[in-house]
């Protein structure tokens, strides 16, 4: 919301910063839901959540265009901004609200007590009777307090994953608000963008319409990734999607520098890429909370979206006006070649119980 107060440049980057803070904790809740969730379906369940996402996708071109228009006529970018931050806010009250602590962490804390009360409120919101399921003569095993930080991952153990975590999570990110760039990029008409009159304020003219056919795309990618993880795995899933994914940013890139192609088949390969792109970081994103044990699990997987950041904060140096869409189309195809590779050191987690990898 503060952003929207923003009045420079300076002022309006230190604003964005302070997002980025509240960003990292995003994959918190993700994490606790995963705890609660059985082997088998575990995969299929968590994906649901991504719906959620590609909603809020979906709705960014339709306020944009509602609220900043062409950038003139009475447009505002201040009124996006809090028409986007108020989903954020409602998100972070319902989350204090209904979400409830790491019952697996309370443990590794020795906090027993309040891990079974955790547990007992699941049950009754289940429909099952708590004191049945979780009676009062059962005891939960205390862990000794585990302590752990940015270092441990860096353990022998852990070392492999953890930068294996980070190549993929920085190439799926710089992937993937890549291609929302270039595809925003492609579908602003620059030919017919106007200027206001007797000033130096250039206009908007997007295509509202090829943006949101094209992030539509993001409901079939995560329906592939729901139907395609419990069955085939989480690293297949993972690089078939980003395989596809660099092909078709390459080719959409290098189509779209064509003076004459056609807007219709642009939308269609626009299409695929959000869909495919959506698919690779939903199941980067399942298979994630897997790799990890506990006491390492939240720290692993916050220190590897502030390493996405970065992917996201590098990727608009590319995709510049000033920079040829082949060029960005060949580029982005190494970055997901690379991701891929990352992908595949990952071991296989499907079916297995939370932090129960094999051949780390």
């Amino acid at each position: 919301l503060t952003t929207s107060l923003a009045t420079n440049f300076e002022t309006l980057v230190a604003m964005r910063f302070a997002v980025g803070f509240g960003v990292g904790g995003a994959s918190v809740p993700f994490d606790v839901f995963a705890e609660f969730l059985p082997n088998t379906d575990r995969g299929k369940n968590l994906l649901y959540i991504e719906y959620f996402w590609t909603a809020g996708t979906l709705s960014v071109p339709l306020l944009a265009r509602l609220s900043i228009g062409d950038g003139i006529s009475g447009g505002s970018w201040q009124l996006f901004v809090i028409l986007c931050a108020l989903p954020c806010l409602a998100s972070a009250i319902l989350g204090v609200i209904f979400v409830p602590e790491s019952p697996r962490w309370l443990l590794a804390q020795g906090q027993s007590v309040e891990a079974m009360a955790v547990l007992r409120r699941a049950a009754k919101e289940n429909g099952h009777d708590p004191h049945v399921l979780f009676p009062k003569t059962m005891q939960l095993e205390a862990h000794d307090e585990e302590e752990s930080g940015v270092c441990d991952l860096l353990a022998p153990r852990w070392r492999k994953i953890s930068f294996a975590l980070w190549a993929v999570y920085f190439g799926y990110s710089f992937a993937y608000y890549g291609t929302i760039l270039a595809v925003t990029r492609v579908f602003d008409d620059e030919s017919t963008s106007t200027a206001q009159v007797g000033g130096d304020a250039a206009g908007y003219n997007f295509n509202y319409s090829a943006i949101l056919k094209s992030s539509a795309g993001e409901v079939l990618g995560t329906t592939l990734v729901v139907m395609l993880v419990d069955r085939v795995g989480r690293v297949p899933s993972q690089m078939f999607c980003y395989a596809m994914g660099g092909l078709s940013v390459f080719t959409f890139c290098w189509y779209a520098a064509y003076e004459n192609s056609s807007r219709s088949v642009l939308v269609l390969l626009a299409f695929l890429v959000r869909a495919f792109e959506m698919g690779s970081s939903c199941a980067t994103d399942v298979s994630t909370p897997e790799l990890l044990p506990t006491k390492l699990r939240t720290t692993g997987h916050s220190v590897a979206s502030a390493i996405a950041r970065l992917g996201a904060l590098l990727c608009p140096f590319l995709v510049a006006e000033s920079t040829p869409m082949k060029t960005i189309g060949a580029i982005m195809l190494c970055i997901h070649i690379v991701t891929v590779l990352g992908a595949s050191q990952f071991p296989e987690t499907s079916g297995l119980a939370m932090g129960r990898v094999k051949n780390v």
